[in-house]
């Protein structure tokens, strides 16, 4: 029987290879096409227009990477061409490769009235003609395909080159046949419905045996006259109806449109207008067809660049058929936005939504960020949103996820309804084997029966084809496979959870077993987002104070762009560090463009609070005390300054005593008599980095066996009141500058660094002299506890870690914290001291050096900054993060300001002070429990106010407050809105 049935494989594949696919044209003509090449970045329509067209041929070479060719092709039907069971299409193949959509050339369609129809792709190239004459432009995207991970010069402009990529194959008007069309759809839905059944099984053999007859009755020299013969052997099998305990899968139509990855932004803007043409084209024809889209930068591209694309997907929004989903303004990495950037994206995200569509999603929507921060369940909460979906955590390496439907709890008890698409993909095709796999992997299978199955071409977006509908229609209700039914996010959690009686928690963050090297990768990237983030705090702060004195106008829209910029680099592949080199480039410009900006504003704001004068006016943006200067608020005082070694190789403030040896290494830091260190600190070392996979995003346990220790100084020396210590390896030099504040705990250490290695690793060590089980790491809004030992695989997996701005780690009555100003990779372990104590290892991973898909990642100059010092709680850990995150600022004016908000407790942190998002003039306060325990703390405004209340993250009233006495579970976020 095996035999057989392999043979009747053999030929049903044969006989559609062979005769059906070649007969679906009828008949084809080529069409009239003449063209013009830009000469610089893609110019719209309208300009395009305009242009002088010269004639092209298929055959001819177009194209220099990330260039732009549009053609004006026409045409006319010939005589005889028609009948009822033919569709008239323009084909139109670039060049095409047959990898999917979105890696390479592309196409967007437009009449001669400048409406766009469709985008075009690999397996999407099709557009429908009428019975007139044939008139369209196309503009075509010579993007290339630097998908494949190996080093390539085509991700920078400058270095890509000038000669042609592609190779203009056809631009024909054909005739389909419609009855050889959903034959292949039908035996496409079969065939791969067959090959995930047992070989045992009865319904196999039937589907085999239909499939033999269809070959039998169709004519293979008269393919278009018997193709209905052929649908009408397999229609009972098609036709039988799904087990009554069969899986069901809610499939929502989807395109994973990354902001930047492979491509530029700008580049990101024309794949949205392709996809979503796409999508409202397949609307039109398929009535039952929904469209899930996150992202509402996504969308305000297309309000911006696409504004007549733009209304058309209003029209569908209002009628649900196009969904939007997440509420963010994109689909952000979560691992390294601060806090408030984080609240940010929903902030933004929603309001765009609401304003536009008068819609607002209840779902997260991250079906590909890197790992999950445990902030996030919260955060959602906060916005208003219910739900959660991610794919992304079944790519973790060493443990498997052991719920698909569950509750996700975080740091504050915070729970979201979230569901991991056990399909493992978000770009399904909906084939038999997609299908299978989902109704096969669910966890939750005996307890829930329905899953969420996203489809369509993605990544580089293209979206859901024709193809895919059809399999779905064919899904519907079919024995052997699960049941297949279009439908909205919204709907699928809410069937979801009414199904599911008791649903696991899963409690803590979401780590992704992979991907650790995107912690550190493009460390200019990162440090431009945490220096952005922390402008705009001091912006925002020192306007609202100016604001609500009556000393100036907040500056809504200067606020209000730079927040965009922060936000739209958040994107999962561009904070991240895995972006080409265009990428990075134009990330890095715009974080210098805002920085100069902010830092303006923060200068205006501050002179007009010190007001004229000649005094010394030292500002303090922080929550805590910095230089003698109480939290949010500026003192006249002398600027803070750095104390002289006492020798040297000794800083001295009389609160701790630092020790360098003669090659420049740390070798003691004392607090009170207590040794801080077990070893040399501050110590630079310099890893292998050849990552298995994925050189941008990857650090592979195994670069920990190949480490070279910078412990020779080329020299030590004292400079400005520090020690100096300079040290060389290889091609690459660094400087370390030691410094102590008069009255700080915490050394600061500079790390100047000339990098030109390649697929090495830098990280800075700080063995320490603390016997600790677990280290805690700075998130978003509070910390996490994670272990230093590695007892069970999710221990030993979870090798290299993120914090934000600081780690602590602790015995009873002792600890200490390592602080930085814009890293996020660490490790942490347990070591083992000379004297054979057990001590922990804190290590920071400064710089990487991969070679794809940018081959020159982070070479060069950098300068980051290290903090060390003794923190008996975290809420002293927290304390020197902020001070090295948001240094004092001088100016000279006549007056100190005092705080516009003061706390009693320094367990509740102030996080963002700023102006209502509707523009009232309302004064909006978020602040969170630090400590990890419950609190009360009494808020003091400085100036009058009427009414105040507790809002949501979106400032919507929650409850009218009498008094501003709060009591905070722990980490709990609170935001306060005052009225004048």
């Amino acid at each position: 029987m095996h035999d057989t049935a392999r043979t009747i494989e053999a030929r049903v594949e044969r006989f559609v290879r062979e005769h059906l696919r070649p007969a679906l044209e009828r008949r084809s003509v080529p069409l009239d096409v003449v063209a013009w090449d830009v000469p610089g970045e893609p110019v719209p329509f309208a300009e395009a227009v305009k242009q002088q067209f010269t004639p092209i041929k298929p055959g001819v070479a177009w194209g220099k990477p990330w260039g732009t060719m549009w053609l004006h092709v026409t045409g006319e039907v010939p005589d005889g061409w028609g009948g009822p069971d033919v569709v008239r299409e323009m084909v139109v193949d670039l060049g095409f490769s047959a990898a999917q959509a979105g890696f390479q050339a592309e196409g967007l369609v437009y009449r001669p009235d400048g409406e766009i129809v469709k985008g075009l792709e690999p397996l999407n190239n099709a557009v429908a003609a009428g019975d007139g004459p044939i008139e369209f432009f196309v503009e075509a995207a010579s993007n290339p395909d630097v998908s494949r991970a190996v080093p390539t010069p085509m991700g920078d402009k400058a270095t890509a080159g000038e000669e042609p990529i592609y190779t203009l194959r056809r631009i024909d008007l054909v005739e389909r046949d419609r009855n050889v069309y959903h034959l292949l759809q039908d035996i496409g839905t079969l065939t791969g419905l067959m090959r995930e059944l047992d070989p045992a099984l009865p319904r196999r053999a039937q589907i085999l045996r239909a499939l033999e007859r269809m070959c039998d009755v169709i004519d293979p020299d008269r393919v278009a006259g018997t193709a209905a013969d052929g649908r009408a052997e397999l229609a009972e099998v098609l036709a039988s109806p799904a087990y009554a305990s069969a899986h069901r899968i809610v499939a929502v139509g989807h395109a994973h449109i990354d902001s930047a990855w492979l491509w530029p932004v700008r580049e990101t803007i024309r794949k949205c207008a392709r996809t979503f043409s796409n999508v409202l084209a397949l609307m039109d024809e398929y009535p039952d067809f929904v469209f899930a889209c996150s992202s509402a930068q996504q969308y305000a591209w297309m309000k911006e660049h696409y504004p007549a694309l733009f209304e058309r997907i209003r029209a569908r929004v209002a009628e649900g058929r196009f969904v939007p989903v997440g509420g963010m303004w994109v689909e952000s990495d979560t691992n390294m936005p601060g806090g408030e950037a984080l609240a940010r994206q929903f902030i933004h995200g929603k309001g765009f939504f609401r304003r536009e569509f008068g819609v607002e999603p209840d779902e997260v929507w991250l079906p590909d960020s890197f790992g999950y921060s445990a902030a996030l369940p919260q955060i959602a909460r906060a916005a208003g949103t219910h739900s959660f979906l991610t794919q992304k955590i079944s790519w973790s390496e060493t443990n498997k996820m052991p719920h698909h439907t569950f509750w996700w709890e975080g740091i504050d008890g915070s729970r979201v309804f979230t569901h991991f698409p056990p399909v493992d993909t978000y770009n399904s095709d909906l084939s038999g084997g997609d299908l299978a796999r989902a109704q096969r992997q669910y966890a939750e299978n005996g307890l829930s029966d329905v899953s969420l199955v996203p489809f369509g071409f993605g990544d580089g977006g293209g979206g859901p084809t024709r193809e895919m509908l059809e399999a779905a229609a064919r899904t519907r209700d079919l024995e052997g496979s699960p049941r297949v039914e279009l439908g909205t996010p919204r709907e699928f959690f809410a069937d979801a959870l009414a199904g599911h009686p008791a649903p696991a928690t899963w409690s803590g963050e979401m780590y992704l077993e992979l991907h650790r090297g995107t912690y550190t990768t493009q460390a200019r990237t990162k440090q431009g987002n945490r220096r952005s983030e922390h402008l705009l705090r001091e912006a925002e702060l020192w306007w609202s104070a100016v604001a609500w004195r009556g000393l100036g106008e907040y500056p809504y829209e200067e606020l209000d762009a730079a927040w965009r910029t922060v936000l739209l680099q958040q994107f999962h592949d561009i904070l991240p560090g895995s972006s080409i080199a265009w990428v990075h480039q134009e990330a890095e410009r715009n974080y210098a463009l805002a920085g100069v900006a902010l830092t303006t504003l923060i200068d205006q704001a501050q002179q007009l609070l010190a007001g004229p004068g000649t005094d010394s006016v030292v500002f303090n943006a922080a929550p805590v005390a910095a230089a003698g200067v109480p939290p949010l608020a500026a003192a006249v005082a002398a600027a803070p300054g750095w104390i002289p070694p006492t020798d040297d190789r000794v800083l001295d403030n009389g609160l701790v005593r630092a020790v360098l040896d003669d090659s420049g290494l740390l070798v003691s830091f004392v607090f009170e008599g207590r040794e801080l260190l077990a070893g040399p600190a501050a110590l630079l070392q310099v890893f292998r980095d050849i990552p298995n996979r994925w050189d941008a995003w990857d650090i592979d346990a195994h670069y920990q066996r190949h480490v070279t220790e910078l412990r020779d100084a080329d020299s030590v020396s004292v400079r400005s009141g520090s020690i100096v210590v300079e040290r060389s390896y290889r091609d690459s030099s660094f400087v370390q500058t030691f410094r102590l504040a008069p009255d700080a705990t915490w050394l600061d250490i500079e790390t100047r660094v000339d990098w030109h290695e390649s697929q090495k690793l830098l990280k800075l060590a700080f063995p320490l002299a603390v016997h600790a089980d677990r280290a805690t790491s700075e998130i978003q809004f509070g910390h996490v506890h994670r272990p230093t030992h590695a007892n069970t695989s999710w221990d030993s997996a979870r090798f290299e870690t993120v914090a934000h701005r600081w780690v602590h780690v602790g015995e009873p009555g002792f600890g200490a914290v390592v602080a930085n100003d814009s890293t996020y990779g660490h490790d942490i372990t347990r070591r083992w001291a000379p004297d054979g104590s057990v001590c922990t290892q804190v290590r920071q991973s400064l710089l990487r050096a991969p070679r794809y898909p940018d081959p020159h990642a982070d070479q060069g100059t950098h300068v980051l900054r290290s903090a060390l010092g003794p923190a008996p709680t975290v809420l002293e850990a927290l304390a020197s993060g902020y001070q090295v995150n948001l240094p004092t600022r001088t100016v000279t004016g006549g007056s100190a300001v005092p705080p516009l908000i003061s706390v009693s407790s320094p367990a509740v942190v102030v996080e963002a002070v700023k102006l209502a998002e509707d523009r009232s003039g309302d004064l909006i306060v978020r602040l969170y429990e630090a400590r990890g325990g419950r609190a009360t703390a009494s808020i003091t405004v400085s100036e009058p106010y009427g009414q105040a209340a507790r809002t949501d993250l979106l400032e919507r009233p929650l409850e009218t407050l009498e008094s501003l006495d709060l009591s905070l579970r722990p980490f709990e976020i609170v935001t306060l809105r005052l009225t004048r």
